[in-house]
């Protein structure tokens, strides 16, 4: 009986709705004679093209080094008997950090003293002797042969002071070299060597590496290298800025460093068609390291006298990227274009536009061959065009995903019918 009931009342609520539509068509508007009605013209930011400088946004993969890092190397033999440092800690430069047998090089030292002074006393004699046969000779009171051997003698005897003097000299050097000190300041690295073990000339000790600054060198393509140079003019390369971005942890946004270039090759590299430049960058705080890899933008690189249309206005066509450039009716037409560069929010124009030419800059979705177009002014300012559509895009996402859910979550309409004409039949 309840079901009988559902039926015919669900057969009624049918019946009713179509003599209600039948009743709402003809109080509509009479058929027009002329076929579909116009659709208005679609509003959209238009441009003349023209040519102008644009700024590039282009970073360059980098690795950062150290300029000034040192690797200490002992230079006399010896046991290690002490080490004045902890592995890590920032040295300065000057400061001692190991000892290799200073007293052995310094009793060295004390005897090649001892030597000079041995030295210098047997000139004296020798001198003494010379100046005695002079006179001697002059009074012929000696022979010609005696005064040239107390003369040859002198010689001898300036040749043993010149040769100790230069034994004391090595001697001091390598009593130097006996105590290492840190030639640059910077964080130091683990001991290669532990205290006790006997060194030699050239046993590798431990690393020195300076953290501020610190170096980058990068290659650039040789179109921006000369770009570079184009926009430099006159000025020197450090007044170029440059702009260090460190990658974060597990995709999270990394730290800046700001710094400035320091040098900009003068010839291309024939392997890669590349120019190598380099930057340094201020590291007060130690927040990067060398070793890692990087990228490094420089600041106010641009493309000259060139057209270009903001990236969102570039659509694809079945001949390729496409743009829509207005008649003098307003009309968009397609029309198939040769890309070069994106930078920024621009895309780069390389052929099939010509100067004065009104294209649509706007967001060409909605847009067909053939559609009427309202002209909006464009303000030059692309990226605000970018986010607005990007923007839009984000709303119209969240309200379908919103739909989505109201629908999963509410039961169908005719369920609920159903329900009530069962509560209504009860």
């Amino acid at each position: 009986m309840k079901k009988l009931f559902r039926h015919g009342r669900t057969t009624l609520l049918v019946l009713a709705a179509g003599l209600l539509l039948a009743a709402c068509g003809q109080d509509e508007a009479p058929p027009q004679a002329g076929g579909d009605q116009e659709r208005p013209p679609h509003p959209v930011e238009v441009t003349e093209i023209a040519r102008q400088d644009i700024p590039l946004d282009k970073s360059y993969p980098s690795l950062l080094r150290s300029d000034n890092e040192v690797t200490l190397v002992a230079r006399v033999t010896g046991f290690l008997e002490q080490r004045h440092f902890e592995p890590g800690q920032l040295v300065e430069q000057g400061q001692t950090l190991y000892s290799i047998e200073p007293d052995l090089y310094q009793a060295a030292v004390n005897q090649r003293e001892a030597d000079l002074q041995s030295a210098r006393a047997e000139l004296a004699r020798a001198q003494r002797d010379a100046d005695r046969f002079e006179r001697l000779l002059s009074q012929n009171s000696v022979s010609r042969q005696q005064y040239d051997q107390a003369r040859a003698e002198l010689g001898v005897a300036q040749a043993g002071v010149a040769q100790a003097e230069a034994a004391l000299a090595s001697a001091r050097i390598d009593l130097g070299y006996a105590e290492v000190t840190a030639p640059v300041s910077g964080m130091i690295s683990l001991s290669r060597v532990n205290v006790g073990n006997l060194v030699s000339s050239g046993t590798e000790l431990a690393t020195i590496t300076p953290l501020d600054p610190l170096e980058v060198r990068l290659q650039l393509p040789q179109r921006d290298a000369f770009e570079l140079r184009r926009q430099m003019g006159d000025q020197s390369v450090e007044a170029i800025t440059a702009m260090l971005r460190i990658p974060g942890a597990d995709g999270a946004e990394g730290s800046t460093l700001e710094g400035h270039l320091d040098f900009l090759g003068s010839r291309v590299e024939e392997a890669t068609s590349t120019v190598q430049a380099s930057a340094t960058f201020a590291n007060p705080e130690g927040r990067v390291l060398p070793g890692q890899f990087v990228r490094v933008s420089l600041e106010g690189l641009k493309r000259y006298d060139v057209l270009a249309v903001p990236e969102i206005a570039i659509g694809q066509g079945l001949m390729g990227p496409q743009v829509f450039v207005l008649d003098e009716d307003d009309v968009a037409r397609a029309r198939t274009v040769e890309l070069g560069e994106v930078a920024g929010p621009w895309q780069i124009i390389r052929g099939g536009l010509e100067v004065g030419e009104r294209v649509v800059v706007g967001d060409p979705s909605g847009i067909e061959p053939g559609t009427a177009i309202d002209p909006q002014p464009f303000d030059g300012e692309a990226g605000e065009i970018v986010e607005e559509v990007e923007q839009a895009e984000a709303e119209a996402e969240q309200e379908a995903a919103e739909e989505m859910q109201q629908g999963a979550g509410s039961p169908p309409a005719g369920e609920q019918e159903g329900e009530a004409d069962e509560d209504d039949a009860s």
